[in-house]
């Protein structure tokens, strides 16, 4: 139940719909119970037992409360029908047909609030998730599938709604109408009525015990559909390769692996669920079996309730099962939900350990220089950068080379803060970037990184993400800086061409122009180059360096190259092994100490 109150945190907000549901569903029970024992007088008028009442009635004490309505209803119909035996039953079926319209109505009011209050909650707790998704630091999603985040937000939302929310459908509606049915039941007969309560406690232990492992069956249905999902998830993205690989029967059968596994857990939990309603009902119509010998004695043998009453009696003991069948399901769909809503709050529930500090500091313009004050960072167990120094003044260009796994683009994750230091510190004019906000932080950075990574939309609205505001004009300028322009206006929709998934219509070196056209419309004064040309043919390289200078110019960079001909120009180059320094200085200085930096550039140029 814990779960439940987080989760009702979110139906807040609509909590006058919450309201009117009850309200509602206190007049269905009321007219549920109330619908049954009109049928009384109809049953008596056509058993010839209704003998005239020409005065009204009086209530002389609380006992004879179910005689004085039996008695006032009689009245009322003998003063509109007299003798006509007929017209007084169609008198009491009119009735009769009131009270089971009016129950109806207010059961669709209940479900028509209802309504409201479950989609809001779960438009509510899907747009949480995904602020919570986006927010989360990057190394969150190095330990997770993205395929289970996905679950979670679809299918395990959804469970929350169907089983978690429909409780508040029967929270109030189900118990009421037992409540009130039972009431009525006391009215015609205490002696019946005590019997039944001898068997409703057993039938409601049998029902518990089957539910008992649920949640844990619910829990490992969610988390294999999260896997599969996640396989589906990374066969999109890596389709290219596995038909290039002829792979497609190994992950075909990891798929029929994981749905193999999704089928057995999801048989054994429905049919457990599925015993619930045939078990309650048996045990309910087992309670009637009794009743009908219990009650049929009464009626035949001692005469101490007559046939009217114990047919309307019957109607009331069968109007119970239903709401008790409906209040078993969702005990099972508490467990069910249970494990989906542990599934969502443990997302929403998260530490972002990347965070604005209290008393963050807006900083709005970068004036001197970049500090990396002997800062360590790890991954997992080793460190990737150890005791790492470097000054980065403004308005010049340093360039970061080394092999792979040298820390070089560490650097730029941590510079961007999608990942905190270990320890040391990052200062910009002085100011630990801990310190600063992050949205004024990333407002002074442009990146630009090896992987184009672009939406489906337009073109302009993948520049557009740069500066949201832009006008037209704005968005063509960054175009033609960043030699896309060309390009562009050959497509057959100019600026408002579609790109396809991942940009997946355009050539590796027109992402990449795309990217530089994005960083370029929101004009940052720091710009950040991860390996910008490193997966480009020799032309499409040359038109992106050209378009990196001219992006360059007048700003602070960080450039993280691996073709070493695309940063001879640098203000400061610094060679990197195993997350230290090694050697830097210009291209010529280093190329004179015929070091590490010049092996490199030898290498590349036998290459």
């Amino acid at each position: 139940m814990n779960y439940f109150k987080k989760i009702l945190r979110f139906a807040l907000p609509y909590k006058k719909y919450g309201f009117l549901n009850i309200f509602f569903n206190i007049l269905y029970a009321l007219f549920s119970s109330l619908s049954f024992l009109a049928l009384i007088p109809m049953l008596n008028v056509l058993f010839g037992q209704t003998k005239p009442v020409t005065v009204p009635p009086n209530l002389d004490r609380i006992g004879n409360f179910k005689d004085y309505v039996f008695n006032y209803l009689n009245y009322w119909t003998t003063q509109y029908a007299g003798d006509d035996k007929m017209k007084a039953l169609v008198l009491v079926i009119s009735l009769v047909i009131s009270l089971f319209l009016l129950k109806n109505l207010f059961n669709y009011l209940a479900m028509y609030f209802i309504t409201f209050l479950r989609n809001g909650v779960l438009k509510d707790i899907r747009n949480s998730l995904y602020s919570k998704v986006v927010q989360l630091p990057v190394s969150y999603y190095t330990e997770k599938r993205k395929g289970d985040v996905i679950a979670r937000i679809t299918s395990d939302v959804l469970e929350i709604q169907h089983s978690f929310l429909s409780i508040l459908e029967l929270i109030i509606r189900e118990p009421l109408t037992i409540l009130f049915t039972i009431v009525v039941m006391f009215g015609i007969s205490v002696e019946l009525t005590l019997f039944v309560f001898i068997f409703i406690p057993i039938s409601g232990l049998l029902i518990s015990r089957i539910g008992k492992s649920l949640k844990k069956q619910s829990d490992n249905v969610q988390k294999e559909q999260g896997y599969f999902l996640s396989i589906i998830e990374e066969t999109l993205g890596g389709l290219r390769v596995i038909k290039a690989f002829n792979a497609e029967n190994r992950f075909i059968n990891h798929f029929k692996n994981s749905t193999g596994r999704f089928y057995k857990f999801s048989n054994s939990l429905l049919n457990r669920q599925n015993l619930a309603s045939p078990t309650s009902e048996f045990l309910g119509i087992l309670v009637i079996g009794i009743l009908l010998w219990f009650g049929g004695r009464m009626v035949l043998i001692t005469e101490t309730l007559d046939p009217s009453s114990f047919i309307a009696y019957m109607g009331l003991a069968y109007n119970i099962l239903t709401p008790a069948k409906a209040i078993s399901k969702a005990s099972y769909g508490v467990k069910k939900g249970n494990a989906a809503a542990e599934r969502v709050l443990e997302v929403l529930e998260t530490e972002n350990s990347i965070k604005d500090a209290a008393n963050a500091i807006v900083k709005t313009d970068f004036e001197d220089q970049i500090n990396l004050n002997h800062i360590s960072f790890k991954y997992e167990e080793d460190y990737v950068l150890k005791d790492f120094n470097l000054t980065i003044p403004k308005g010049k260009t340093v360039a970061l080379v080394g092999q792979s796994g040298s820390g070089k683009s560490t650097i730029a994750n941590l510079v961007t803060r999608f990942y905190d230091v270990n320890s040391g510190s990052i200062e910009i004019d002085g100011h630990n970037i801990k310190e600063l906000s992050l949205k004024s932080l990333r407002g002074l950075m442009g990146i630009v990184t090896q992987d184009s990574i672009l939406f489906n939309d337009t073109i302009e609205n993948n520049i557009r993400i740069g500066k949201l505001d832009a006008t037209p004009e704005e968005v063509e300028h960054a175009a033609k800086i960043a030699n896309a322009l060309e390009f562009i206006n050959e497509l057959p929709h100019g600026f408002q061409t579609s790109i396809g998934d991942a940009g997946g219509k355009l050539s590796g070196g027109q992402k990449q122009r795309l990217s530089i056209a994005r960083a370029v419309l929101k004009n940052p004064p720091i710009m950040i180059l991860d390996e910008a040309t490193s997966a480009l043919d020799t032309e499409s390289e040359k038109l992106v360096q050209d378009a990196l200078e001219n992006m360059m110019r007048n700003r602070t960079s960080i450039v993280i190259a691996h073709r070493l001909s695309t940063i001879q120009n640098a203000d400061l180059i610094a060679v990197m092994q195993k997350g230290v320094i090694v050697e830097q200085g210009t291209h010529q200085e280093l190329m004179d100490k015929n070091g590490v930096y010049q092996k490199l550039v030898n290498m590349q140029s036998f290459g």
